[in-house]
């Protein structure tokens, strides 16, 4: 038996569905795995380790760990149940031991790394440890040999399309992750595509699976949505591809396919692939329940996006914004403050740009992150390789100082610090306040119009200096942002 296990990234208000463990577990024979989602178990180790001591048929306990809130809990999660059962083998897969290889196996309690896209690799995996043979033979498999860490090559990326499109939502307990949001009553999450196309430098999913991207058919999708809309009453959906969007023809026929369905959902785009779309294909992805796009804006300064290799410009923000409203969609922008090389004049600049952009459409919504980079297959954003800061201890990055610095909360990095840093952490709090997301829908009228008022005249007038009174304020209505919160 496998204990495929996905450690708590969340609070009870933000789980979904644990999709790397259940698409993991697809592709095996329905009596050979559990799922323990530490999401919904309050006691994960406790559980696992009753499993462990009632049956003598554990081969593996194999963990997905991504950089941030969940590193936090697997790490002393992990270790001790290495400590009580050393003999079990422990696998971790997912972004971080993806990036991080070398620093998880040399931990102690990881033997092994699954790198990349992983069905086929544990297959694999599984096959080997049972019948015999070389693990050295299984591609994007790394593992320690005494001493010697062993990266084999990498894998080479498979379609969605050649995985089983029902994922085993029999292992979990569906209701407890179908909570409302602000598209719907019963807000579900699914996964249509693998990876990205475009080699943005400051990106982890391009340091993961490099400049590529396998898409599900529009057919395959249309299944996937109408069983989750008839097994489980589901009214919306958050889509949770790295990028929905890649050819116009595709998006076409899935609109077609999923119109039917009355499902209301959220996705994340490319600015420069949807300004290509034409308008008729923007009425049909309205007309099919679009509401809100996320779009990787990152910076108001040109300059800044050409360092980034975003293949966009601050003109094209602009015109999504324009677009987005005239098809009643909202835009979700995120930015990325902290250029190295000119952080005060970025951050202006992109200052500015957020303020023309909600004079375009005050619903849109505003994404604040703070530049902390990630391993790059080809050079990182601002020339700031040799600087990277990262932990050569696994236990370093489940501390706060190492979570915050992964979930882009509060970094301590050289170029973004001291009175710029808070400068633009007040900036954020007041624009916050002037403009609570939609998606934090336990707010209501009242609090967001006292929000509103009480941050108008500092946004107003561009003065960001000690907002107390907005500090104060948003601690005692709980106001969060939901991006960051559950990233």
């Amino acid at each position: 038996m496998i204990i495929l296990f996905n450690p708590k990234v969340c609070g009870p208000g933000a789980r979904r569905f644990p999709l790397s463990v259940m698409h993991i577990g697809a592709i095996l024979k329905d009596d050979e795995y559990v799922i323990v989602d530490g999401n919904i178990d309050p006691s994960p180790v406790k559980t696992i380790s009753n499993l462990l001591t009632s049956r003598d048929d554990v081969e593996l306990i194999a963990a997905t760990v991504m950089p941030g809130p969940q590193i936090g809990n697997a790490v002393p999660q992990c270790k001790e149940l290495k400590k009580r059962f050393p003999t079990i083998p422990m696998m971790w897969g997912g972004y971080f031991p993806s990036m991080h290889t070398d620093v998880t196996l040399q931990s102690g309690f990881v033997d092994f790394v699954v790198r990349g896209q992983g069905e086929q690799t544990l297959v694999e995996f599984l096959n080997i440890s049972r019948n015999g043979g070389q693990f050295e033979s299984i591609k994007g498999l790394s593992f320690k040999n005494g001493r010697e860490i062993i990266h084999n090559p990498s894998r080479p990326m498979v379609s969605p399309n050649e995985f089983p499109c029902r994922l085993p939502y029999h292992k979990i307990k569906p209701d407890y992750y179908l909570y409302g949001s602000f598209l719907g009553k019963r807000t579900a999450v699914h996964h249509t595509s693998m990876g990205c196309p475009f080699s943005c430098n400051f990106c982890g999913v391009i340091s993961v699976y490099g400049s590529r991207e396998k898409i599900a058919s529009p057919a395959r999708t249309e299944q996937a949505l109408t069983y989750l809309k008839t097994k489980f009453h589901i009214d919306s959906i958050l889509f949770f591809d790295n990028n929905f969007f890649l050819a116009e023809d595709h998006a076409i026929e899935l609109f077609d396919r999923i119109k039917p369905l009355g499902i209301n959902w959220w996705c994340e785009a490319r600015i420069d692939i949807l300004l290509r779309f034409s308008e008729s294909t923007w009425r049909k992805m309205r007309d099919a329940g679009c509401k809100m796009i996320f779009f990787g804006a990152e910076s108001g300064s040109n300059e800044s996006l050409r360092d980034m290799k975003k293949n966009q410009t601050r003109e094209q923000i602009v015109e999504m914004a324009q677009r987005a409203k005239r098809f009643d969609i909202i835009p979700e922008f995120s930015f990325l403050f902290g250029n190295p090389r000119d952080p005060l004049g970025d951050a202006l600049q992109t200052i500015d740009l957020i303020y023309q952009l909600k004079q375009i459409d005050p619903r849109c919504e505003i994404i604040i992150y703070h530049y902390t980079p990630t391993p790059q297959q080809r050079g990182s954003y601002g020339d700031i390789d040799a600087q990277n800061p990262y932990p050569n201890k696994l236990e370093d990055w489940a501390t706060r100082e190492w979570i915050n610095f992964a979930s882009h909360h509060n970094p301590q990095v050289q170029w973004l610090k001291g009175d710029l840093l808070a400068w633009l952490k007040n900036f954020e709090t007041v624009m916050q306040c002037r403009w609570p997301t939609i998606q934090d829908f336990r707010l209501t009228t009242f609090t967001r119009k006292l929000l509103a008022t009480l941050a108008g005249w500092r946004y107003q007038s561009r003065y960001y200096h000690l907002p107390i009174e907005l500090k104060i304020a948003k601690r005692a209505i709980s106001l969060r942002n939901p991006r960051v919160e559950s990233s």
